[in-house]
């Protein structure tokens, strides 16, 4: 039996104890071996006649093809590579009377992918033995038979082919009848009864015979038939076909019941010898299934369904037989008629799956093979992938075709195809069959990480504590598993001369940004650092982003007052004319606060006051002014507490004490004594009299000095205090120091020290103007006081010359907003 398709022709079939490699034609490899043989039986070494390695079967996948609805008659060892027999084979069921019984089958190799066909032909045994269609033959011969008369018997059937097939007859000893059998190639086989001596009735009215039947086989296996005549009166003629052999064309779509052909005989005889009988030959049972015979009308009637694709020609012998017992035989041969009734089949033979997404274009994904049962033009298929998926069919051998990619795939894109091949049959009306296969697309690491964000930027406020999370980085990989797997590290570096790690850590698996210290933002304000994004993949791929860490400002830092110097370093009085007129500056508060922003925000005010009607401090400058004009009745000692607040939340603060003389000349000085008294200790007293008369004397001589300068320069004279009198700054002395405005100082102040000779030190340091070039915008003020001042005062010489005429003066003057004030200061 053929078995049709579109594979390639893969390994199979048969076993065999004996084996015989048979040379064909395109490389096929063909084996030989008797039916009947044992499962497990070697037919041959299939690794040995590819040429391949028996150890590489199981990894190239070797196997064989077999039709859907074939059955598996041998397979391969994998270990041996020998070709063996898996189930029983019988060739009278597979390929019946036909002379030639071949099993096809085709090896499938992977990796490379390869095909051959190898084609089994299953010889026959001597395992069937010869059988007569009847146990009786009856005859009835007139007795006026000639000699000479022949006579028809059916032959035996014998199921084996060839030499196994039934090859002589043995008619029993008689004196009556001898046996002819008509074997010539090409016509009708039968056998016949001659008639060697004329019958009489009256000597015997029957006769017994015994047929033998021998097959060619060795042993030869037999059959017999008892062949019983009847002698009768005379019937001379026997019934003739209209033709020894009927032709006859059959669709295999033809119904039940239909008439396939009329066979007719004919007999020269009258009456009961006239009339001819019809009735099969020996058929097989299944021919009986499919064909009934009208025994009187010889009408031959389609009982069965008939399939092409099972068999394309039937061979029925049809017997006419008169009532005397003659009889004559005809051949009625029924070609079947292919009809397009066969869809055609897809069959997926290879897999790869699943497809690399890096896998190039022309990339051999699978194989499938189509088959149609049909013939000629109804078999002849024409396969192609449905939709717009980047897969093709590349044909291959015979009815294989390669799944081959025809462009490039992206899992993130698309992770699965479920592609569908349709095969169409060239029939009339075409049939045409569907089949999908799933593919799905491995991921390969082609992505690198994507933050979410081109920058990040952090905030967190100084005095933070460490382990205190303060942002977080999100990046997206969109590979699968471990290559998308997404961790994070923070690029090693250094911050101001400092490794990058004891400032930050980020916890790998969530992107977590963590402080590792605690900030001061007085220290620096911001900083950036790199954060790679690194994913699982091999060869990993990574990328990074800029986090930008701005550290806020807390109210962590007082108010640092810079003048007056804070109590116990030195003690400062400043001398207010008694003249002084409302909104005249006497002294200023100068004070920092190393924060920033509303920290750094300072606010004065007065909280405590000798007289609280009589001075007034600016809210924001630290200007100390007269709020009105001052009075005789005004005591001459004034003691001013200032606060300084900032404006952070909560807001601190500090207070500072500022010592106010009201005098205009240096008489009134000793009064100093008081205060002296009140502040310091007692002890100090006899030298703050001394100081104090001092001072009032030098004062008393400056102040002639200047009105002589002013005479000199033929100035117009003003009142000393006059808020419009304006000292130029040649006449000065040469100790002369401006202090720019900076901070809270919006305007320039000029002021002229000398300490009293009962200092204990040579010479007073006064704060000068507090600008940016003495305190950076990310400087701290952390230092002692004593330094902070020692960096901010003006250093004087514990003398200043005008001219030549004064020499170590024993007090100071402030010439403020070009009036001149007089003070002093004892230092400790």
């Amino acid at each position: 039996m053929e078995y049709l398709g579109c594979s390639a022709w893969s390994l199979l079939f048969e076993v065999s104890s004996v084996f015989l490699l048979l040379p064909t034609s395109k490389g096929d490899i063909s084996y030989s071996t008797p039916e009947e043989k044992k499962i497990g039986a070697v037919i041959g070494n299939l690794a040995k006649d590819l040429g391949i390695n028996a150890n590489t079967l199981a990894l190239r996948k070797a196997r064989l093809d077999v039709e859907s609805d074939s059955k598996r008659y041998c397979d391969i060892d994998m270990k041996t590579g020998d070709l063996t027999v898996a189930d029983r084979i019988d060739r009278e069921q597979l390929c019946g009377f036909m002379t030639a019984c071949m099993l096809k089958y085709e090896v499938i190799l992977e990796n490379p992918l390869e095909l051959h066909r190898v084609i089994v032909e299953i010889t026959d045994i001597n395992d069937n033995a010869p059988a007569f269609s009847k146990d009786v033959v009856k005859l009835e011969i007139r007795e006026q038979a000639h000699k000479g008369a022949r006579y028809a018997i059916n032959e035996a059937h014998d199921a084996d082919i060839g030499v196994n097939a039934v090859q002589n007859y043995k008619l029993q000893d008689n004196p009556y009848f001898s046996f002819v059998f008509h074997n010539n190639p090409g016509q009708e086989k039968y056998g016949e009864i001659i008639l060697e001596k004329e019958l009489d009735r009256e000597q015997e009215q029957e006769v017994k015979l015994l047929l033998i039947a021998l097959d060619g086989g060795n042993p030869p296996k037999s059959a017999s038939v008892l062949i019983h005549v009847t002698v009768l009166d005379a019937n001379d003629n026997s019934p003739v076909f209209t033709q020894p052999v009927y032709k006859v064309s059959l669709r295999e779509d033809s119904p039940v019941g239909t008439t396939i052909t009329t066979v007719r005989a004919t007999d020269a005889d009258e009456g009961a010898n006239g009339q001819v009988i019809y009735e099969f030959g020996h058929i097989s049972n299944d021919m009986l299934k499919l064909f009934t015979l009208e025994s009187e009308t010889g009408d031959l009637i389609l009982s069965g369904t008939v399939d092409y694709e099972k068999q394309t020609t039937y061979e029925l012998r049809i017997q006419g037989k008169d009532g005397s017992g003659l009889a004559s035989f005809a051949k009625v041969v029924i070609d079947i008629e292919d009809v397009n009734d066969n869809a055609p089949t897809i069959h997926l033979k290879s897999l790869n799956n699943p497809i690399p997404e890096n896998a190039p274009s022309g990339t051999e994904v699978g194989i499938i093979n189509v088959q149609d049962k049909d013939s000629e033009k109804n078999r002849q298929i024409r396969c192609s992938i449905q939709g717009n998926v980047p897969f093709m069919l590349k044909p291959s051998i015979k009815n294989y075709f390669s799944v081959v990619t025809s462009g490039a795939l992206d899992r993130e894109f698309r992770s699965e195809y479920n592609i569908t091949f349709i095969a169409v049959d060239g029939g009339s009306p075409p049939l045409s069959s569907l089949k999908t296969v799933h593919f799905s697309v491995s991921d390969v690491n082609d992505n690198p990480p994507v933050f979410e964000q081109q920058s990040y930027a952090a905030y967190v406020t100084e005095n933070n504590k460490p382990g205190t999370s303060i942002s977080s980085v999100s990046a997206r990989d969109p590979d699968w598993r471990q290559n998308g797997t997404v961790l994070y590290s923070v690029v090693p570096s250094e911050i101001n001369g400092v490794a990058v790690s004891s400032f930050l850590s980020i916890n790998s698996d969530s992107g977590v940004i963590h402080a590792v210290r605690s900030f001061d933002y007085e220290k620096f304000r911001n900083f950036k650092v790199q954060v790679v994004a690194r994913d699982n993949g091999s060869p990993p791929l990574s990328s990074n982003v800029t986090v930008s860490v701005f550290i806020s400002d807390e109210n962590d830092n007082s108010p640092q007052i810079l003048y007056p110097a804070p109590e116990g370093k030195s003690f400062m009085t400043e001398m207010v004319p008694k003249a002084a007129l409302s909104g005249s500056l006497v002294s200023k508060v100068i004070a920092v606060d190393a924060d920033s922003g509303q920290n750094a925000w300072l606010s004065y005010q007065i909280v405590k006051s000798t007289d609280p009607g009589l001075f007034t401090i600016g809210v924001h400058s630290g200007e100390i002014r007269a709020q009105r004009d001052i009075t005789e009745s005004d005591s001459m000692k004034q003691n001013l507490v200032i606060s300084v607040k900032d404006n952070g939340q909560p807001p601190l603060s500090a207070t500072c004490s500022v010592y106010l003389l009201i005098s205009d000349n240096l008489a009134e000085v000793p009064e100093l004594k008081d205060t002296s008294y009140e502040e310091n200790n007692s002890k100090l007293t006899f030298y703050l009299i001394i100081a104090l008369i001092s001072v009032s004397t030098f004062f008393l001589t400056f102040i002639i000095l200047i009105l002589a300068v002013r005479f000199c320069h033929r100035r117009k004279p003003r009142l000393l205090f006059d808020g419009a009198v304006a000292i130029p700054s040649t006449y000065l002395p040469p100790n002369y120091a401006e202090v720019e405005g900076a901070g809270t100082l919006h305007s320039s102040y000029n002021y002229d020290t000398y300490l009293t000779t009962g200092s204990r030190t040579s010479d007073f340091k006064f704060i000068t103007s507090y600008n940016d070039s003495t305190l950076t915008a990310g400087g701290t003020l952390k230092k002692s006081q004593d330094e902070v001042l020692g960096a901010s005062l003006i250093t004087l010489n514990n003398t200043c010359d005008v001219g030549d005429e004064v020499r170590k003066p024993h007090g100071f003057v402030f010439l403020v907003e070009n009036r001149l004030l007089c003070g002093f200061m004892v230092s400790f």
